[in-house]
């Protein structure tokens, strides 16, 4: 049995998309995720499992939204390994915590793509391109920065979803067994 964290996104943001933590985990666990665990409202999952392979997480995890609560959530699946990588190589490491940013990726963007990216210029907001990860510094904040999650995926052609630095440490955490 291995553990996962699913994260999803778009949830619970303003009226849209609204699942409540409690029926997220009967509906996974009604399917066979076991230790089932939510962080903070936003779609932050952990869970153990003996499916095999993220992609097949990421369906099955997709799928039961989709049938339970009637909407389609971008959901990608991530080991504690690759939590811990992510973390442990954060080129930004010693900007103030409350700035960093990770933007994970569903799969690899192009080549092409990250080097197009690459020459682009944000004020106040810095990034590091990844295979997994767009490291962010958003020195005014994540709600005011140009460089986003939409834009990120617009450009990258690639899913993603963002989770703060205290969120992945969190996430982290959470997966650690006693």
């Amino acid at each position: 049995m291995k553990t996962y964290i699913a994260l999803l996104r778009g949830i619970n943001l303003g009226s849209h998309h609204k699942i409540k933590m409690t029926e997220l985990r009967d509906s996974l666990e009604n399917i066979g995720l076991q230790n089932v665990q939510t962080y903070i409202q936003s779609g932050n999952v952990i869970f153990d499992t003996d499916i095999e392979g993220k992609e097949k997480i990421q369906d099955v995890v997709h799928a039961v939204i989709l049938k339970d609560f009637g909407f389609d959530v971008p959901t990608l699946a991530v080991t504690q390994e690759a939590v811990e990588s992510i973390l442990k190589t954060n080129p930004f490491a010693d900007e103030e915590e409350n700035r960093l940013y990770f933007v994970l990726l569903k799969n690899p963007p192009e080549k092409s793509l990250v080097d197009q990216f690459k020459e682009q210029k944000f004020e106040n907001e810095d990034f590091h391109i990844t295979d997994q990860c767009v490291y962010l510094v958003c020195k005014k904040g994540y709600g005011n920065a140009k460089l986003n999650n939409n834009l990120i995926e617009r450009k990258l052609k690639v899913e993603a979803t963002t989770r703060n630095l205290k969120t992945m440490q969190k996430l982290l955490e959470m997966t650690i067994k006693d």
